[in-house]
């Protein structure tokens, strides 16, 4: 039997969904697809792989299959499964919710700043996840974390960074929008406040992503290639103000902490980026008043200046395209404007 297997990942962001590809060896008997997969996945019970056919998240040569189908051999078997080995039980809490558009499958949401979005170690309640567990569960008493794994959370952005994100209501739009997401077809656009004035207009950063050597909770940047996942980010300025520039960013692959990683890669670090350093002033002449000029900003912004501004993807029931769009939030959008007025004032 012949494996492979790669990460479904999503920018800023661990990795949520695991991919694995397996192809039916010549001398296999005839045997049912559920108990093969049961016996070649680990802790698989046979309910579960049932219940993951059923939902779109075990294929068959590229296309749907049955239960009973039986393997044969040169078949080949894609399955997609969670990858978090954390089994945090997700508790349903009555969470305001800012949702772009829901239907039958599908729920878009814009999250707030400072919000995790699933349950893990030190956040066991108040996540997104409580809340999208809350709603889907009014509507569906009998859901579960079995009928739609992580309530259909596919998948992540960080707690200070705001945003888009897509959930689906069933196993069937969760399958078919992890794997849009794992062939980097989702379209993502994001706004960044960066530091320092960016030379090019436009630009593309190919840089692979892994965990930094010595800070094992943040990542870096390997150009060699040699450590970690192949990345690719294209950047384009909208706005400079001197000392700092906004940038728009569309991620091409979906690596943890990709464009904080890539921007600080080529030496622009995002605007008060705790993490990476940019939460003190790295361009400009530090004299009273700039310096003063820069601490109100952070204060006006406490946070990583990022934003999922666009997020677009085929609709897994009407297999049309769909766009979103989320306005930048205050704090972003009132930084900005003091950058504005302070190059103006100084022109």
């Amino acid at each position: 039997m012949q494996e492979e297997q790669e990460i479904l990942t999503e920018e800023n962001a661990e990795e949520l969904y695991e991919r694995k590809s397996f192809v039916i060896d010549k001398g296999q008997e005839p045997l049912r697809i559920d108990k093969w997969v049961q016996q070649h996945m680990t802790n698989a019970t046979r309910n579960k792989v049932q219940q993951a056919i059923e939902a779109g998240f075990i294929t068959l040569n590229g296309g749907i299959v049955k239960n009973n189908y039986k393997v044969r051999p040169g078949d080949e078997i894609l399955v997609l499964s969670l990858t978090n080995p954390e089994q945090t039980e997700v508790k349903p809490e009555p969470i305001p919710l800012n949702i772009v558009y829901e239907d039958a499958t599908i729920l878009v949401l814009n999250k707030p700043v400072n919000m995790v979005v699933h349950p893990g170690v030190g956040n066991y309640t108040g996540t997104l996840l409580n809340g999208i567990a809350y709603h889907l569960m009014q509507q569906n008493p009998g859901l579960n974390d079995e009928l739609l794994p992580r309530f259909g959370l596919v998948h992540r952005i960080d707690k200070n960074t705001t945003g888009l994100l897509v959930c689906a209501k069933t196993g069937e739009a969760a399958a078919h929008l992890a794997k849009q997401f794992f062939n980097h077809t989702v379209s993502r656009k994001y706004t960044a406040l960066v530091w320092g004035n960016i030379g090019e207009d436009e630009g593309t950063i190919v840089a692979h992503i892994g965990r930094h050597q010595r800070f094992r909770k943040m990542f870096d940047a390997y150009p060699e290639g040699d450590h970690g996942k192949h990345a690719i980010t294209h950047y384009k300025v909208l706005e400079r103000f001197n000392y700092v520039t906004l940038v728009e960013c569309v991620l091409e692959t979906g690596r943890t902490h990709q464009i904080r990683v890539h921007m600080k890669h080529i030496g622009h670090t995002l605007f008060n980026d705790a993490d990476y350093g940019g939460d003190r002033i790295l361009k400009g002449t530090i004299y009273t008043k700039y310096k003063q000029f820069v601490e109100n900003c952070f204060a006006i912004c406490p946070r990583c200046a990022l934003h999922a501004a666009t997020l677009g993807f085929v609709h897994p029931a009407t297999n049309k395209e769909v766009f979103f769009e989320s306005a930048l939030p205050e704090d972003m959008k009132s930084v900005i404007e003091k950058w504005r007025n302070y190059l103006g004032s100084k022109n």
